[in-house]
């Protein structure tokens, strides 16, 4: 066939069914006529992975599934992941006779290729009728993702109609210009007409001048709450972040103590406020504090130096790795609503609410109050 015969001429050539030559041509082996002989063994895999599928990659995938074997181990074979394989065999396979799909892994590679070429035209650009309708849609101060369930309501039968919301973002942010007007990009709910990039969690620059550590690194004994003195932290802000309370729980008794900020809550007052407040407690009581990584806690080093008490950072979006003080906070907005001012509250005001959360029986004790567990840890 390399050489410009059909697949009938070069069957007869060779001197095969056209059937066979079509199964050679796929990347199939041809099938034994002896039943009874063992099963031809798939090539080996191709070695080192690339980023993309290769044509070997699809011979192999083809003759693992002609020998039926199962999508998981296939990608362990090939050291891929199972959902690259499964994405790939349905993204490429063919519907052949009596509805049944087969994979053909030529067709699958020239698929592939046909695919992945760079830029490509975007589907609104292409549609007018799409792309009067999401401009609509912004005008109206609609979200993309609104607009896109819209689409989908109003045209349910025609799927050239429908995007996904990224797709809308595309055309505002990254495509070329002629897609959706610029200044329509201003009817956002953010306001900007330019993507602002989402890193992850770990690929965040530092956020303080001094380094953190972080609660990878807080001691063993204080995850099972077994030994008394490891402390969380947090503040809990009024109205318009003008005001702020500190609050302090601790993990074995969940012993509750309240900072008065009455001059803000910048990173010196936050760290004044706690070395008073762990200065009146025993030095066996306070062993750490665990804290999320807000401002207030730049000073963390300095704190550190004047008490002799690490603090440890949770890492990024991760309030339940301070569950206790998550806990009380929520307890605490009992006594301190949302949306109020808490400057107007005095030190006697955050002592009283402290000392009634304090007495309150907690089923985690054993129905103790955080005060008796306290007491027994004091008189021990």
């Amino acid at each position: 066939m390399q050489q410009g015969f059909s697949n009938g001429h070069a069957c007869q050539i060779v001197g095969i069914n056209t059937k066979t030559g079509r199964r050679w041509r796929n990347g199939r082996s041809a099938e034994r006529k002896q039943k009874a002989a063992p099963p031809v063994r798939p090539v080996v895999p191709p070695s080192g992975p690339s980023r993309y599928l290769g044509e070997a990659d699809r011979i192999y995938i083809a003759d693992r599934l002609r020998e039926k074997a199962s999508v998981r181990a296939i990608a362990a074979e090939l050291g891929r992941s199972p959902s690259t394989v499964s994405r790939e065999i349905r993204r490429n396979r063919t519907n052949g006779t009596r509805g049944l799909w087969h994979y053909r892994p030529y067709a699958a590679q020239a698929r592939a290729d046909a695919r992945r070429p760079r830029p490509k035209p975007g589907k609104i650009r292409q549609n007018p009728e799409l792309r009067d309708f999401v401009q609509a849609g912004l005008e109206e101060r609609w979200s993309p993702e609104q607009i896109c369930q819209a689409l989908r309501m109003s045209f349910p039968d025609r799927p050239e109609m429908h995007v996904v919301h990224e797709t809308v973002y595309q055309a505002l942010y990254v495509q070329g210009r002629g897609e959706l007007r610029r200044e329509v990009a201003r009817a956002l709910r953010s306001g900007r007409t330019r993507r602002k990039p989402q890193r992850q969690a770990n690929c965040r620059q530092p956020r303080f001048k001094d380094p953190m550590v972080m609660i990878s690194d807080r001691p063993a004994d204080a995850e099972d709450r077994a030994v008394p003195g490891h402390w969380e932290g947090d503040l809990i802000i009024g109205r318009d972040g003008a005001s702020a309370i500190g609050t302090l729980v601790e993990r074995a008794t969940r012993y509750v103590m309240l900072l008065h900020l009455p001059d803000g809550r910048g990173a010196e007052d936050v760290r004044d406020a706690l070395v008073t407040t762990v200065k009146t407690l025993p030095g066996h009581l306070v062993r750490s504090l665990t804290w999320d990584q807000g401002s207030e806690m730049a000073a963390h080093v300095s704190f550190t130096v004047a008490t002799d008490v690490p603090v440890y950072f949770c890492d990024p979006a991760s309030p339940w790795q301070r569950g206790s003080n998550e806990n009380t906070n929520g307890l605490l907005r009992q006594y301190f609503p949302k949306g109020t001012d808490l400057s107007t509250h005095t030190r006697a005001d955050l002592d009283a609410v402290a000392a009634q959360l304090n007495g309150r029986p907690r089923k985690t004790l054993g129905w103790e109050t955080p005060a008796e567990r306290l007491h027994k840890l004091l008189a021990a």
